[in-house]
């Protein structure tokens, strides 16, 4: 990571930090003031919420997840009467998940284990949301009396206090990314909605089946709803478990060039990280990002059947056709592990000059491209190529409209006028 970047994430989180723990003392304060309701369930939806912090994980490489934390949060947002006597109110709320966060969070501290407060913090500011529209659309007079009209009364406003937890952290995760990856904020909060739509609506159902179901049964009602919240964890963290092997088996199929000699040591993960970086400056997907990075990183595998390596991993020092040979020998072998043939395609066409390429065949995809200017920068700049950012600039420039696409060069002179660095 280059210190930019660094710079970037530090500054984010601290204005995340900072908005949670403001939240965070003045709902703790205003608690003390009025004393605490409803105890057990205060203490039961606590110590779901610190055990849900105690066991979260990481699905994906942007943040940690914690299923069980925010659907138990959620849950006592969403709390109404017969059997809760008294409904929390938004600082009892606040204070409960935010004292209850820090004690899931220490022991992982202590233990060493990986621990995210800035993500912990926009868990706290979106429960704080959903506690704000929830006590702003729900009348004191309306619960749990057995009628329809209440019942889908009390599922709208659950279902507005679920959406707008989930916006609230869909806006901040954009605002970070931007800052951070120098994203477009569009593509920024496309991504977030997305995720929203797949694992924050799922927690939020969660959090109303939990809500409605201590309601109605009192504290009879968390265990039934937990058990199913603790398998679903489960298999959250088998399918994390599986993305790991996976993204450590492409790494280590990308180190065998360097092994052979066939690239410099640390290029395959060089030219990857200057891929992404150009990737998230032109707003990909995150799926057609992971794509990326896998085919920048699995380029140059196709390089192991030619007769001898290139001086100093230096591919751009081969003829046109043993290039596309390299290529069409890479994709040959990565379409052969069954599940990666978007990435065989990526890597088919790297070597394409654009001119005979893409500038004629909107097929062939832009990450083509991507790494076709990735590598050729690096190659200029990288270890032991001496090359200034500016020289590499200005050789690159030369192939714009020929060999390289002009998009992505445009993009690759704003991530280097950024500061990136290898």
């Amino acid at each position: 990571m280059d210190e930019n970047t660094a710079g970037h994430r530090l500054g984010s989180g601290v204005v995340v930090l900072v908005a949670g723990a403001v939240v965070g003392v003045i709902a703790l304060a205003l608690t003390a003031r009025r004393g605490v309701t409803e105890w057990p369930y205060a203490l039961t939806f606590g110590l779901l919420v610190a055990v849900g912090e105690m066991i979260q994980f990481r699905v994906d490489r942007s943040r940690n997840r914690a299923p069980i934390a925010t659907s138990g949060a959620l849950g006592y947002v969403l709390l109404r009467p017969p059997e809760v006597a008294i409904s929390p109110d938004v600082a009892q709320v606040i204070a409960v998940v935010g004292l209850a966060t820090l004690a899931g969070v220490v022991p992982r501290m202590i233990a060493g284990l990986r621990w995210d407060m800035v993500v912990s913090a926009r868990r706290l500011l979106s429960v704080a949301a959903a506690a704000a529209i929830f006590a702003a659309v729900v009348p004191g007079d309306l619960y749990w009396d057995g009628s329809w009209v209440a019942a889908i009364a009390l599922t709208g406003a659950m279902l507005l206090s679920v959406l707008a937890a989930v916006v609230m952290d869909a806006l901040v995760g954009a605002g970070q990314a931007t800052e951070q990856f120098n994203q477009p904020f569009p593509a920024a909060l496309r991504d977030e909605a997305t995720v929203a739509a797949r694992i924050g609506m799922a927690m939020g159902i969660s959090g109303m089946l939990l809500a409605i179901g201590t309601s109605l049964l009192g504290l009879w009602g968390p265990p039934l709803v937990v058990v199913p919240l603790f398998l679903t964890q489960f298999a959250f963290r088998r399918f994390a478990s599986a993305q790991r092997t996976y993204r450590t088996t492409v790494r280590s199929m990308a180190r065998s060039t360097e092994i052979a000699g066939f690239s410099s040591p640390g290029q395959n993960a060089r030219t990857a990280a200057l891929a992404v970086a150009i990737g998230n400056d032109l707003g990909l997907t995150p799926s057609r990002m992971e794509a990326l990075e896998y085919a920048a990183l699995l380029s140059g595998v196709g390089q192991l059947a030619l007769a001898d390596p290139s001086p100093g991993g230096a591919s751009l020092l081969r003829t046109r056709a043993e290039r596309q040979r390299a290529a069409e020998i890479g994709a040959a072998v990565i379409e052969r592990s069954g599940v990666l043939d978007h990435v065989a395609e990526i890597v088919r066409h790297s070597n394409d000059p654009y001119r005979h390429g893409r500038a004629n065949d909107a097929s062939i995809p832009v990450e083509s491209g991507i790494v076709n200017v990735s590598l050729a920068y690096e190659q200029l700049v990288g270890e032991g190529s001496g090359q200034s950012p500016d020289k590499a600039m200005e050789s690159i420039g030369l192939g714009i409209g020929a060999e390289y696409d002009p998009v992505v060069v445009e993009s690759l002179r704003r991530v280097v006028g950024r500061g990136f660095r290898f």
